[in-house]
């Protein structure tokens, strides 16, 4: 695992950023997750059901994911299936080359290795016209790659 130094010069307004798709784990892993770092005095960006729909990537993400320390990024089976898991992933994974976030990668309830080698609905064929898919793709494949353990070993 590289080292890492932190933010640099630039504002740190939470401490973890949830990336997640919420009809996979918003009611069981993350509400628990959430909960628990509230309790602990952690700040915590994590999305709510209010969140606007659609194509465009909502600046609040955007400014969540810049200004945070930490990223925990829980892969799920629906994850690829969101443009917008996709593009927070892609952030994160930008930033955490910089040097500027730590990134904790959660595969819940997927094997690492369809991850990594893009199987199962980790193919992104429900996106195979957009521009952005080799940037997500390696995306994937970065997070797959990092130090991590899958909840089926738990």
């Amino acid at each position: 695992m590289s080292s890492w130094c932190g933010p640099s010069r630039r504002q740190v307004k939470y401490d973890v950023f949830l990336s997640f798709r919420g009809g996979d784990t918003r009611k069981n892993i993350i509400s628990h997750l959430h909960k628990e770092l509230v309790r602990q005095g952690i700040r915590t960006f994590k999305d709510d059901e209010t969140l606007e729909t659609g194509d465009r990537f909502p600046e609040r993400l955007r400014e969540a994911i810049n200004t945070s320390r930490f990223a925990i990024v829980v892969i799920s089976k629906n994850y690829a299936t969101s443009r917008w898991c996709l593009e927070e992933l892609r952030m994160i994974m930008k930033l955490q080359r910089e040097k500027k976030i730590a990134v904790i990668p959660v595969f819940y309830e997927v094997d690492i290795s369809d991850v990594r080698n893009h199987r199962s609905g980790f193919g992104l064929v429900q996106h195979h016209k957009d521009p952005k898919i080799p940037f997500w793709k390696d995306a994937l494949r970065g997070i797959a790659n990092t130090q991590a353990t899958e909840s089926r070993k738990w």
